[in-house]
């Protein structure tokens, strides 16, 4: 059973929206190497989500 991956990007990688709000750092969940999340604007949001979704092949 696949489990949820939080995955950082960082500098460009961080989409425009969240850069133009002085944002270098973002958050997504993955899951079997495809995101199932935006992005999100910290990594305690990203965590508490994860723990909400795991295991994610509940999400199918």
């Amino acid at each position: 059973m696949a489990s949820v991956q939080i995955m950082s990007v960082v500098g460009s990688a961080v989409p425009r929206e969240l850069r133009q709000q002085g944002l270098l750092a973002c958050w997504y969940l993955m899951c079997n190497g495809e995101a199932i999340t935006g992005p999100l604007t910290t990594r305690a949001s990203a965590q508490d989500m994860a723990r909400q979704l795991a295991p994610c092949a509940l999400l199918a």
